[in-house]
């Protein structure tokens, strides 16, 4: 469901003025006017740096909420401050990676010239432009806002945080939904006539109880509808699940089982391995390859179009002894 985010900045604004009023906020952020109802009202709208930069001084713990964001936080958020137009401009250029500043002026409807310019901290974005640029960038912007207030405490993104957890529920217990998703926006699929039990199952190499219970979920949740006989997105949802990191092991782990068995199946794909020693500095380097791989991989995947085929893109690259050092560094 879209968010309106005016009414988001109004309600993330609130939600730090907390008990205090409009006016004594107003005082504390060193406005000389009842800035606060201005932004709570929507007649104005902070910047995001003036606003992150008030949650860095009144929510302390906001100061490293966002290094839990990433998988592995970069290295520019230990020398940058986000309540900064520079630090606001990294963190956009963070999350966007490699996807083009006119594909994100498609998505928002900003023109490329004010994106750049948000992208260089030329320019600084108002709260609501910042929220509409990060989510079109990401995807991600309710967990981005979680990392500060509790979204079910803002009325703006209470209904879509439900849709948010209830569809990361479905992705823990239902390994298979975003495949059986992914399926019914294929081509062939579409041109089916009707919908046909099975034939998803036999497309994907699941079982029938598999489709099943997917359609099942999807319907349930709204993120499909069934019109004239066939089932039809009804929503675009992006679920990141690493706000449970132990569900989200074992989604990998499952995946990569998955992996296993279509190798073992003779399945036609790209199954390679490369054993190799290399310096830490390297290493590093290799971690950063496989990042921005991963980026690019996404901007490659969010224009492709038409929909022929449902892959899956296992990435793996570890080190052998990060086991037995965890072991000694924690006496076992």
């Amino acid at each position: 469901m879209p968010l309106n985010y005016q009414a988001l900045a109004g309600d993330f604004v609130r939600a730090l003025r907390g008990k205090r009023s409009q006016v004594a906020l107003s005082r504390r952020l060193r406005y000389s006017t009842n800035v606060v109802y201005a932004w709570e009202s929507g007649r104005r709208s902070p910047t995001a740096a003036t606003l992150f930069a008030a949650e860095a001084r009144l929510n302390p713990p906001a100061r490293d909420a966002l290094r839990n964001f990433f998988a592995s936080p970069p290295s520019w958020l230990a020398e940058v401050s986000l309540g900064t137009a520079a630090g606001v401009a990294r963190l956009l250029d963070e999350v966007r990676g490699n996807t083009p500043v006119v594909e994100l002026a498609r998505r928002t409807g900003f023109s490329r010239y004010a994106i750049a310019r948000w992208l260089s901290g030329a320019a600084e974005p108002r709260l609501p432009d910042f929220f509409a640029l990060f989510e079109a960038a990401s995807l991600r912007l309710l967990d981005f806002v979680a990392m500060f207030h509790d979204p079910l405490t803002l009325p703006s993104a209470k209904r879509a945080w439900q849709a948010v957890q209830a569809h990361r529920r479905s992705a823990y217990e239902l390994p298979w939904l975003p495949a059986v998703s992914r399926a019914l926006e294929l081509r062939h699929y579409a041109e089916l006539p009707r919908h046909v039990p099975g034939w998803i199952a036999e497309h994907l190499g699941i079982s029938l109880e598999d489709e099943t219970r997917c359609l099942a979920a999807l319907q349930e949740s709204g993120q499909i509808v069934r019109k004239r006989g066939r089932y039809l997105p009804a929503s675009a949802l992006s679920v990141d699940t690493r706000s449970d990191p132990a569900r989200e092991r074992q989604l990998k782990e499952w995946w990569a089982r998955v992996g296993i068995e279509r190798l073992a199946q003779g399945s036609p794909g790209q199954f390679s391995f490369n054993v190799f020693s290399v310096s830490s500095s390297d290493l590093e380097r290799l971690r950063d390859l496989h990042q921005s791989y991963f980026r690019q991989m996404r901007a490659i995947i969010a224009a492709s179009e038409p929909a022929e085929h449902v892959v899956v893109a296992n990435v793996q690259l570890f080190d052998l002894a990060a086991i037995a050092r965890r072991k000694r560094e924690e006496g076992i």
